[in-house]
């Protein structure tokens, strides 16, 4: 993947960018570890304090991996709705892909008292709940790309995306009601999202999956590109339309899915990180704006797990509310600030 001269400066400052806000990112929490023993850490030396090693290697390195990985693969995913549906409104969240994963992590765990026992225990395993996740977004997507196949209004789509959100939150509503305060609990703890709760073991799960995704999204530029021509032109260039939806379909799938399976539902992100990137780079090329939007993702994940940590103190907020509370603002300033969006 080549980048024009134009665009090496940008792409350096932000690696440079990433870099700063990964060491922050690691050197930030309850417990206060000098900033060289951190840097110590990393390259495999040993800290003054045997805990720090702990806490940094077991905690917070994965941590940091993590938002790496949600920020950038929800920032992508995000992309990709856009330029299909050719709609700056589309994302994750508008067209029902992180309702679904809601869904099934809700038939999961409130639905889950109908089995009782060590078949309730079953059920709520962390990897049941990542493949009810997949599953419920992989089928909602599916469910509107079917009708788009008949309805070729974008707006009419979007609209039909949020109906499937609102069918899905119903359901969620009535399973609710129904379950007990134990599990009502644990599926609004899930609703608020997280990043520490991954192991090595399921991080790398976790990184096999997104790897998938970002593959099949490099293999979809050049049908991103085209796209944004229009179905019509795009068929006369020769480009395979419904072979290349399924694919973009598929990345979209395994990124969104995946991360609202580990890391909970993750707002604002998956709608907003394209726009920034796009005001910030100036160009629709998917061969800029695919890098671009992965470190952007990447750094504004870094800067919210950041804030949400609460630096020096025990208690860590809620990360879905501090993406919308810190990103928001930003967006709304771009706009103002260009006067116009780019897309």
């Amino acid at each position: 993947m080549s980048i024009s001269k134009t665009y090496k400066l940008p792409f350096i400052v932000l690696v440079l960018v990433l870099f700063v806000c990964f060491v922050i990112n690691i050197n930030l929490g309850s417990v206060y570890i000098p900033l060289k023993d951190v840097f110590n850490s990393l390259i495999g030396s040993d800290t003054n304090v045997e805990a720090w090693q702990h806490i940094i290697n077991n905690y917070r390195l994965p941590k940091a991996i993590t938002a790496i990985l949600v920020g950038s693969g929800l920032g992508i995913s995000g992309l990709l709705m856009q330029t299909l549906f050719r709609n700056p409104l589309a994302g994750p969240f508008v067209l029902g892909i992180s309702s679904g994963a809601s869904l099934g992590v809700a038939l999961i765990i409130l639905g889950s008292g109908l089995f009782g026992g060590l078949f309730a225990s079953f059920f709520v395993s962390k990897w049941s709940i990542v493949i009810a996740a997949s599953l419920g977004s992989f089928l909602v997507l599916l469910a509107v790309l079917t009708v788009s196949i008949k309805v070729r209004d974008t707006m009419a789509i979007l609209i039909i995306g949020l109906m499937f959100a609102s069918i899905t939150a119903a359901i969620v509503s009535v399973l609710s009601y129904f379950g007990s305060a134990e599990q009502l609990q644990q599926y609004i703890f899930w609703g608020f999202g997280s990043l520490g709760n991954l192991s090595w073991n399921e991080l790398f799960i976790f990184a096999v999956i997104f790897c998938f995704g970002i593959v099949l999204s490099i293999v979809s530029i050049k049908s991103l590109n085209t796209l944004l021509l229009g179905e019509n032109y795009a068929i006369s260039l020769g480009l395979n339309i419904k072979k290349s939806r399924l694919i973009i379909i598929a990345a979209t799938s395994l990124l969104a899915g995946t991360i609202t399976a580990f890391a909970g539902p993750i707002a604002f992100i998956g709608l907003a990180i394209p726009h920034i990137t796009r005001q910030v780079f100036n160009t629709s090329n998917h061969k800029i704006l695919l890098p671009a939007v992965f470190l952007f993702g990447a750094i504004v994940m870094l800067i919210c797990d950041s804030i949400a940590q609460l630096p020096h103190s025990d208690y860590t907020l809620p990360i879905n509310a501090i993406t919308s509370i810190i990103g928001a603002p930003v967006v709304i300033w771009l706009l103002v600030r260009k006067q116009k969006m780019v897309f």
